[in-house]
């Protein structure tokens, strides 16, 4: 279902005239374009609306130019009022029909999560998701290649990210752990500590309000214990991702894949190793859309991007991918990254998740 007919949809279903975005991703979702300025925001500096005929952006007059001719397509129509005389919220309620909804503060409209609405993928938004997720991560195998067991955690990150904006693309989690930390903790934000042994580099990377993470572990002379528990790792993401599409295609719950992993885990000798890490869940138009938890109950939805991370003790496996009801579809790949094909537990599926590269 195209997102118009979706937004049609959810305006007859709630007895709408419009509903409005201003959060950056279903911004980008609904127009293709960027309304931000401030990256520290959680709200941009436009709001998109939707009314059953067409797109209309409200914004104020710093911005308007600028966006009808970088951001927007011809066929949205933008409205603009003078930055000093009022704000976004006043001047949305007064572009638009009501009653209405919004993603953010408006007076007098009705409180909007879009994460439903912005799944599944529709098709256009799968192709730019692959060739986003695709030069994700050539970006961090790029670095991963060129660092060296005495660079800091911090002048890694650093160069993830100037690889990242290279492609346009930002980076609002970009993690790196050297041996020491990555074995200490399971968000391992960068420090000016060397990467030493090994080292973890991890990114959730963003472009056109799609989002896509994956994590490569890079060795140098590295414990004995690191490839084994990578791969046990890797085994509890194929089962993840297995599940998800089980689960997808009967109608089931992220509770119901949550239940695939904690008996994975347990199977590959890690019983109870879930409950150090959130084991991720459906991305698409943000980092994670939901995370599954043992009681989650969102809808497994297919098409749809999953990222599924788990941990192990100072390992970590973690890709984008699509899954689909007929496929598991790997999208934050290049190729030339050491894969190791493993099996998921419970299921008869078999996955190449990458591999341990040494250096």
């Amino acid at each position: 279902m195209s997102v118009t007919a979706r937004l049609d949809a959810y305006l007859e279903r709630n007895d709408l005239a419009a509903v409005w975005f201003a959060r950056p991703n279903s911004f980008a979702w609904l127009t293709g374009g960027d309304n931000v300025v401030d990256r520290g925001g959680d709200i941009g500096l436009a709001a998109a609306g939707y009314d059953g005929d067409g797109v209309t952006v409200v914004t104020d007059n710093i911005e308007g130019s600028r966006l009808r001719a970088e951001e927007l397509d011809d066929d949205v129509a933008v409205e603009t009022y003078t930055w000093y005389e009022t704000d976004l919220p006043s001047a949305v309620a007064e572009a638009s029909p009501d009653p209405a909804a919004a993603d953010f503060d408006v007076p007098g409209f009705e409180a909007l999560d879009a994460s439903t609405l912005r799944q599944p993928l529709t098709e256009r938004q799968r192709e730019r998701y692959r060739t986003l997720s695709a030069e994700t991560a050539e970006a961090v195998e790029t670095v991963a290649r060129r660092v060296e067991s005495t660079d800091t955690e911090r002048a890694v990150a650093a160069a993830l990210r100037g690889e990242l904006a290279e492609s346009g693309i930002d980076s609002p989690v970009a993690l790196v752990g050297g041996a020491e930390r990555a074995q200490r903790y399971r968000h391992y934000t960068p420090q000016a500590e060397p990467l030493g042994e090994y080292a973890l580099l991890s990114v959730t990377a963003e472009r056109g309000g799609l989002y896509t993470s994956c994590t490569r572990t890079i060795a140098f002379d590295a414990p004995d214990w690191l490839r084994e528990r990578t791969r046990s790792a890797m085994r509890v993401e194929a089962t993840a991702l297995a599940a998800t599409r089980a689960v997808g295609r009967d109608g089931g719950t992220a509770g119901d894949v949550f239940d695939a992993v904690q008996r994975a885990y347990d199977a590959v000798g890690w019983d109870g190793e879930w409950r150090n890490h959130h084991q991720g869940g459906a991305a698409g138009h943000a980092g994670r859309e939901w995370i599954a938890t043992p009681d989650s109950d969102n809808p497994v939805v297919l098409p749809q991007g999953y990222a599924w991370n788990p941990t192990v003790q100072g390992a970590k496996s973690e890709d984008t991918h699509l899954v689909t009801a007929d496929g598991i579809e790997l999208l934050s790949g290049t190729g030339e990254w050491p894969t190791r094909r493993v099996e998921a537990i419970g299921y008869d599926v078999a996955l190449s998740r990458h591999a341990v590269l040494d250096r």
